[in-house]
């Protein structure tokens, strides 16, 4: 579901990209996948730590060039978690879709750019049983190099913190809890590596 949704987002953000570049120039689409490290969830009844396992992660992003030096970008990041659930004995997934308005500042050397981004947005959690939106704010730092003046390869580490309900009922069905959250703040690491193409 998390990733139908995702792709309807993509869709209407090219779209929205396409109309804007009748009128404006120097937009940049980049496509980016990596890997993404979260909190740890817990047990209700037993106060034990679930682990929450290193989820594959891809996402797409609009840019446009705001100065010479910063760009304002929406970015959709989409990731899949699995945790083992000893209710049950079975495991579970944990869908996220990260959706930020991001503003990046960029530091040139030649080809070569250090980039410095922070963006507030929302999180959407997907458990399979429970769909909930939480606030979500970003940061990262990234490094660019610019094969051309239309096309980058570039890496990234962000992190992600989302304010999370500790009392949500998010992981339950039936009245029957597979887990909860630690903690009001589900933080996120990422590492990803990604193409921008600039029009």
């Amino acid at each position: 579901m998390v990733y139908q949704q995702f792709l309807k987002k993509a869709f209407a953000l090219y779209i929205t990209l396409f109309s804007f570049s009748a009128v404006a120039t120097d937009f940049e689409v980049s496509a980016f996948l990596g890997q993404m490290y979260s909190s740890d969830l817990t047990e209700v009844s037993a106060d034990n730590t679930l682990s929450v396992d290193t989820g594959g992660n891809f996402g797409v992003a609009v840019a446009w060039q705001d100065s010479p030096n910063g760009q304002g970008q929406i970015m959709l990041n989409v990731v899949s978690h699995d945790f083992y659930s000893d209710t049950d004995n079975q495991n579970h997934s944990l869908d996220i879709m990260y959706a930020h308005f991001n503003g990046i500042a960029q530091f040139r050397q030649q080809n070569y750019v250090t980039t410095v981004s922070l963006g507030l947005g929302g999180a959407y959690f997907d458990s399979e049983v429970s769909e909930e939106l939480y606030p979500s704010a970003t940061v990262a730092f990234g490094t660019r190099y610019e094969f051309s003046d239309n096309v980058a390869l570039f890496t990234e580490i962000r992190g992600y913190a989302s304010l999370v309900d500790d009392a949500d009922n998010m992981f339950c069905e039936n009245e029957i809890c597979h887990a909860q959250f630690q903690d009001s703040l589900w933080i996120e690491s990422n590492i990803s590596i990604g193409i921008a193409i600039k029009f």
